[in-house]
C-alpha cells in the first residue's frame, strides 16, 4: 500500500432510526441508518411498513388507476 493516500479508518457509532446504536469501523465520522438488525423484519420476525419519502404514493399516482388499461387500448 502507498503511504499517505488512504483515508483514516477509525471507530464510529452507528445510529438507527429505531434508537439502537452500535459501534463499527469506517472512514466516515458518523453513520445514520433507517433500518438495522434490531428492527429489520428478517431479524426481528415482526412485519414493519417503511415508506421513505412517499414512494408508495408516488408509485400509486404514476401507475394507479387506468394507466395500464390505457396502454393496452392504444396497442403500445
Amino acid at each position: 500500500m502507498k503511504e499517505k493516500i488512504h483515508p483514516k479508518y477509525h471507530d464510529v457509532k452507528v445510529h438507527c432510526a429505531c434508537g439502537s446504536e452500535f459501534m463499527t469501523r469506517s472512514t466516515k465520522p458518523e453513520i445514520r441508518v433507517d433500518i438495522c438488525s434490531n428492527c429489520h423484519p428478517f431479524y426481528s420476525g415482526k412485519q414493519k411498513f417503511v415508506d421513505t419519502a412517499g414512494r408508495v404514493e408516488r408509485f400509486t399516482k404514476k401507475f394507479g388507476g387506468n394507466y395500464f388499461a390505457a396502454k393496452t387500448k392504444t396497442g403500445k
